[in-house]
């Protein structure tokens, strides 16, 4: 699947034809630069290598330094790869955010945001105890029962427990393009998607 690396700008709501308050969120997609190129001979698969968001040559290595310079441009933070591109792109190509269009579907994949170690109510949907009578003056929002007795005297691998939550990698799929606004790189999809404010995300179509 062709896309995009993006940046979550945030979110906000726009009306359409009808009238209806549609919310939205805004990503800074592109412009991206191609940093190498894969092909079967080489590397056994096709694929472009994309980078966004210029870093500091300060902070790079000295191999993502001579990596940039062979694409003739300067070190990226976030580098991935996407295959699929009908297109034949060459080192140093910029991809704008033109190649999405208004009213198409896209999957935005990106890292969801840490929650810190929470229980089982939050992180499961657990119930609690159901209620807070006879007697029960400690135990709303506790687990319960995690296993049996003698037997199998251990817990089940993948129990539902407590633990970190938040932090994964989250992909959303079909989400439609409402807007693309070329000379700011902006592209308007409906809905959500995951991470923070200034979070990298992959928009595939």
């Amino acid at each position: 699947m062709s896309g995009l690396i993006g940046k979550k700008i945030g979110m906000t709501s726009i009306f359409d034809d009808n009238g209806k308050n549609i919310p939205c969120t805004v990503i800074q997609a592109g412009p991206c630069i191609v940093t190498q190129v894969r092909t079967e001979e080489i590397d056994g698969y096709e694929a472009v290598q994309l980078g966004f968001d210029d870093a500091t040559e300060k902070s790079a290595t000295k191999a993502d330094l001579g990596h940039a310079k062979k694409a003739g441009t300067s070190v990226k933070r976030k580098i991935v790869e996407f295959k699929g591109f009908e297109e034949e792109y060459k080192l140093g190509d910029a991809i704008t955010v033109e190649h999405f269009e208004e009213g198409e579907f896209v999957d935005v994949s990106g890292t969801s945001k840490g929650k810190g170690f929470q229980g089982v109510v939050k992180r499961h949907g657990f119930g609690g105890v159901g209620q807070a009578t006879h007697g029960q003056h400690n135990r709303l929002r506790a687990p319960g029962s995690i296993g049996a007795a003698s037997y199998p005297a251990r817990v089940f691998k993948g129990m539902k427990m407590a633990g970190r939550m938040g932090g994964d990698t989250v992909k959303v799929q079909n989400l439609r393009v409402l807007k693309v606004v070329a000379e700011k790189n902006l592209l308007v999809v409906k809905g959500c998607v995951p991470g923070h404010k200034s979070a990298y995300v992959i928009i595939r179509k």
